[in-house]
């Protein structure tokens, strides 16, 4: 039961900080400067503040490698309005670096809506704020969680079981 209130409240908190993010300018992310990167991000955060840094240059060079498979598009695009994203990364994370170009670009091209994803950029103890990893359960970075009505029906963990985690994601969208 507890679980359940979790999973209720992290939907509804998805909901409010979507809004407010597109909204106004209200910042709910720090950058934190790092030995070993330019800088990282933690917090709530957006695929632009990804894609569209220089100080992440590796999305850029990762995309190239990132080719969205049409059938797995054609799965996620047929239910793309069925079900929420909880993505959490670490900016600084070389697995992060690799699959956020190949989920970005698969969920791109399946027309998902950006405003069913909430992306939490967790720092290098992969904590996240308000310790939300927590009830998520979340322990690896990046960790993708696929949201039903508030109830996860699926997630997929750094680079799944398969390594293909484009084809792992269409087949939890199948289940729904």
């Amino acid at each position: 039961m507890m679980r359940m209130r979790n999973l209720i409240l992290v939907f509804i908190s998805m909901f409010f900080i979507n809004q407010l993010q597109a909204q106004s300018e209200l910042k709910l992310f720090e950058v934190v400067p790092d030995a070993e990167e330019k800088k990282f991000l933690k917090g709530f955060i957006s695929k632009e503040q990804i894609t569209g840094d220089p100080d992440f240059a590796w999305y850029q060079q990762n995309l190239k490698y990132a080719k969205p498979n049409k059938e797995y598009v054609d799965i996620i695009k047929e239910k793309a309005y069925d079900f929420q994203i909880m993505l959490f990364i670490g900016t600084w994370c070389h697995d992060s670096q690799q699959i956020l170009p190949k989920y970005f670009s698969l969920l791109e091209a399946a027309e998902f809506p950006d405003h069913h994803m909430v992306i939490i950029a967790c720092d290098r103890q992969k904590t996240a704020p308000a310790n939300m990893h927590r009830p998520m359960k979340v322990v690896n970075v990046p960790t993708l969680i696929v949201l039903k009505e508030g109830k996860e029906v699926g997630r997929i963990m750094e680079f799944g079981t398969t390594g293909m985690v484009d084809k792992e994601l269409a087949d939890i969208i199948k289940t729904l």
